[in-house]
């Protein structure tokens, strides 16, 4: 990651189950790894590119219905995220080009595991997964494009919306990777007979899935609406504020 800190109105937790403090702490954590790659001789902009390779491999391995597998990856690549920003920060290598290129390529990386993780259901027969993955594939990207939507109009800067919401990039990660694992470990996606859907949550891996996956989705969606909010709350602050001026200048 390369943006850090957090300013503006509406910044903080804001219901978000994770802080900036705490994502923070982790990063600081695995500075160590981070400065090893870059001994290695691998830049952040690499280590950016090397993570959306890993992200490549889940979806690939979720498309062939290797669910545990594409959890672990998942899981790996997730950590494997933390390293290009840390390593930049610790090298004083942090500047616009890196911040464009991780939050691209972790977007691009997302929504292809999410293509791989409804095809892989697809491949399995159960229609419901699908749409299920595909509707959390699209409220995760809304959680990113109204964060960098509302930066790049000005409200909360620095990473300020980060924190806002219930579910950033790293609690979907987490959610994900159980929900994977769990689905292969119970016997990955089996079939889903709209006739009979009692029968389809037991099936297999089914329930772990479709829980894990439809909480994505519900907590994306109400992510959303928070930032949503939180920018509303700021813009309103701000008309406030201007009408107080010029209801002084008068």
């Amino acid at each position: 990651m390369t943006t850090q800190g957090a300013g503006g109105a509406g910044s903080g937790r804001s219901g978000s189950l994770t802080s900036a403090e705490q994502r923070q702490a982790v990063k600081k954590a695995f500075e160590p790894v981070a400065l090893f790659f870059g001994r290695l001789g691998l830049t952040p902009n690499g280590l950016t590119l090397l993570g959306f390779g890993i992200t490549l491999i889940a979806a690939a391995l979720a498309g062939f219905q290797l669910w545990l597998l594409a959890g672990v990856v998942v899981m790996a690549g997730g950590i494997f995220d933390m390293f290009d920003g840390t390593l930049a920060r610790a090298t004083g290598k942090v500047g616009p080009l890196g911040a464009f290129f991780d939050s691209t390529f972790d977007r691009w990386g997302e929504a292809l595991t999410w293509v791989g993780v409804a095809a892989g259901c697809m491949a399995a027969g159960n229609d419901l997964a699908a749409v299920l993955s595909i509707l959390a594939l699209a409220s995760a990207f809304m959680v990113s494009y109204a964060r960098a939507r509302a930066e790049g109009l000005g409200f909360s800067p620095g990473s300020g919306l980060a924190s806002v919401g219930l579910a950033p990039r790293e609690v979907r990660l987490v959610v994900l990777t159980v929900a994977l694992i769990l689905t292969g470990i119970l016997g990955g996606v089996a079939p889903w007979d709209p006739a009979d859907p009692a029968a389809g949550l037991t099936a297999a891996g089914n329930a772990p899935f479709l829980l894990g996956v439809g909480a994505i989705f519900v907590l994306a969606t109400i992510t959303v609406i928070q930032r949503v909010a939180s920018v509303r709350a700021q813009a309103l602050a701000a008309e406030r504020a201007e009408a107080s001026k010029e209801t002084a200048s008068r």
